[in-house]
């Protein structure tokens, strides 16, 4: 069952990570995109690597069934690439929760920051289903 105080739940990073070009060059292989060099920026998608075990720290307690999830969406909103090297934190919000049809919905934002600025957000829509 929902947790209706998940609404405005927020995780501050406190931790840092460094990108490495190892992680990114096992992204875009998994994307198939062979022969990525260190100069080359991460795939858009890659923050999504950063961000999910943030997102599901910050969904940890919540009362919802992890063994009955589907992810029903996901975008991001890049304001710069990331690159090997980059320093990032990622802060978490739980933006909504709301039940529809027997199922329960949760979106959370991810942001994540190097050197202050938000570099990423990405927006991440699970399903529990009912």
């Amino acid at each position: 069952m929902l947790n209706p105080d998940l609404v405005g739940r927020t995780i501050v990073g406190v931790s840092s990570t460094q990108i490495s070009e190892e992680a990114i060059a096992i992204f875009a292989s998994a994307l198939g995109h062979h022969g990525h060099t260190a100069a080359d920026a991460a795939p858009p998608t890659f923050g999504i690597t950063l961000t999910l075990s943030e997102s599901q720290t910050l969904l940890q307690g919540s009362g919802l069934d992890w063994n009955r999830v589907v992810h029903g969406d996901q975008r991001f909103e890049i304001f710069q690439p990331l690159y090997a090297g980059m320093i990032l934190s990622c802060n978490c919000t739980v933006e909504s929760a709301r039940a529809v049809a027997g199922n329960e919905i949760v979106t959370v934002r991810s942001d994540l920051i190097s050197e202050e600025q938000t570099v990423v957000s990405s927006w991440s829509t699970l399903v529990f289903r009912g």
